[in-house]
């Protein structure tokens, strides 16, 4: 990593943390008086605007989307892969609102977890399986009558780029118990946004939305 790579990553890191802080301070005082619809907006949405208006401008990293015709006009289940942060930021402005199946420890982070579970998400513990499931298909079928988008990564962590992780069964569940279609996404993140470590690389990820099934 050369010297300027360093500067810009530090530079990137520091100002998404100042952000970070800063919106989800302000957040804990508007938010409760804002539907959920205008809460997830003011949240999650601008902030991850902001977010992608870093990646870009200081690391060097645009994306370019294939197949946005294929997104239907009503919620239903999203099922990504899942390799970097990037794709949390890209998916929680491009749908919404949206309730993410996520590990429930990242709810008592400081600030960003306290901020997160203003936004509906579906807390599991990983450590139960069998109860994981049994909470995204109740809670996930209750959100997506409320219409709104649900994500789920399928690996249940990022993987490296250029691997496949064990999928699981949770969000075709879903799908099939709600009545509604899946939405598949695909990307190469990882390829720019490494799992590991502090490195990027500037380019363009290319997001693919396929056709509900």
């Amino acid at each position: 990593m050369s010297i300027l790579q360093a500067i810009r990553i530090f530079l990137f890191y520091l100002l998404l943390g100042t952000s970070s802080l800063l919106w989800c301070s302000l957040s804990f005082f508007v938010a409760p008086f804002l539907s959920f619809p205008k809460r997830y907006k003011f949240i999650n949405v601008y902030w991850c605007r902001c977010a992608l208006f870093l990646v870009r401008t200081i690391l060097g990293i645009d994306y370019k989307i294939t197949g946005a015709e294929n997104v239907p006009d009503e919620p239903c289940v999203i099922l990504s892969n899942h390799q970097s942060t990037w794709e949390t930021f890209f998916l929680s402005q491009y749908f919404s609102p949206l309730s993410q199946v996520l590990k429930r420890e990242l709810l008592y982070v400081p600030f960003f977890g306290w901020a997160m579970a203003m936004l509906r998400p579906i807390a599991i513990n990983r450590d139960n399986p069998k109860e994981a499931l049994r909470q995204v298909a109740s809670k996930g079928d209750e959100l997506l009558k409320q219409k709104t988008w649900v994500l789920i990564f399928p690996e249940g962590t990022r993987v490296p780029f250029g691997t496949m992780g064990k999928f699981s069964r949770g969000g075709t569940a879903l799908a099939v118990n709600a009545g509604l279609p899946v939405l598949p996404i695909a990307h190469n993140a990882g390829k720019f946004w490494p799992k590991t470590g502090w490195g990027k690389r500037a380019g363009t990820i290319e997001v693919v939305i396929g056709e509900p099934m």
